[in-house]
């Protein structure tokens, strides 16, 4: 061999292993590797040697990445076409490091896949950074839909919750129920304990109304104020009922004093309940309004009770429950 050529060949060689990217060679008739970086080991740990053929690459990714991984890489470079693949590689030490391989094909002059060449680089910086940013989209987002003080969700959020509910109820003629309820008195009790105390007092109620809406789907959520909201999907009237009465019951088991309330010592609540199967044609808004003025009846009436109406699907008209 030439000296220029073999001096070229070295100097082309020492430039790849001095680089952190991973060079490496498959011959595709045999599928071993007729090349490695020596750069492997200090990233894996795996010796140079044992990078034998493609068995060991394949062995050595992570089993939730290996199927899907391996199958676009062989289809891809089956039709000569250069692709790049991220997956998670195993350490000798038992860890995982994130690897983006950078594939070139090779064709001889028949056309024919002669040799997959590429680099290797290790991505888990970018990986773990991306990681961080997807969660705290994920913390911005839950942000964005809950509320602050209290912990529950926000208007915000059930308006899309309100949304969905009402469209599936359309759809499949079950009933949906929607609370309102209103603290009482909750002006005169911010004037007397502070708003500091106040706050607390409406940590209390959301944490209380969590508890009396147990299902997977009811939804609890702060309507504004000291006005709090349950969405309770495939939920009948007397259902509602019993929910409304639980909200009402777990508030005052709370044991909150209230020196300043017209109706009891401890804080209570005062609740509208509407329930619903509603037509196509229905708005969920006028269905919100309606429980609104339920709310406002029992406070007219008293305070530290609900009201509640129902509708169905064949009669715009409110037939009234018993009233509590």
């Amino acid at each position: 061999m030439p000296d220029g050529i073999a001096t070229s060949d070295a100097v082309y060689k020492t430039l790849l292993e001095s680089t952190r990217a991973i060079p490496w060679k498959i011959d595709w008739q045999s599928m071993t590797f007729a090349y490695i970086g020596p750069q492997i080991e200090a990233l894996l740990g795996w010796s140079q040697s044992s990078w034998v053929g493609v068995n060991d690459w394949a062995e050595r990714m992570h089993p939730d990445d290996r199927e899907a991984v391996v199958n676009f890489c062989v289809s891809q470079s089956q039709a000569g076409t250069d692709h790049e693949a991220d997956y998670r590689a195993l350490t000798a030490s038992g860890e995982y490091v994130w690897i983006r391989d950078v594939v070139h094909v090779v064709r001889n002059a028949a056309g024919e896949v002669e040799a997959l060449i590429g680099f290797m680089f290790d991505i888990s910086e970018r990986k773990q950074a991306e990681q961080r940013l997807a969660d705290l989209q994920k913390q911005l987002e839950e942000y964005s839909y809950k509320d602050g003080l209290t912990g529950v969700a926000n208007r915000r959020m059930f308006d899309r919750v309100l949304e969905v509910e009402w469209a599936s109820a359309q759809r499949s003629l079950q009933p949906l129920s929607l609370i309102l309820l209103d603290i009482d008195y909750f002006k005169q009790y911010n004037d007397h304990y502070g708003h500091i105390q106040g706050d607390d007092c409406l940590k209390s109620v959301g944490q209380a109304l969590g508890m009396a809406a147990s299902r997977p789907r009811d939804f609890v959520g702060r309507f504004g104020g000291e006005e709090f909201v349950l969405i309770l999907p495939e939920t009948d009237a007397a259902a509602a009922a019993q929910v409304a009465e639980r909200c009402r019951r777990l508030v005052r088991e709370q044991g909150i004093q209230h020196a300043r309330s017209q109706v009891a010592p401890l804080l209570t609540v005062s609740l509208g309940v509407g329930s619903i199967v509603p037509t196509a044609s229905a708005q969920a808004l006028d269905f919100v309004a309606a429980v609104d003025k339920l709310l406002y009846r029992a406070k007219e009436g008293g305070r530290n009770r609900f009201e509640a109406a129902q509708w169905d699907a064949h009669t715009a008209d409110v037939a009234e429950l018993a009233l509590r």
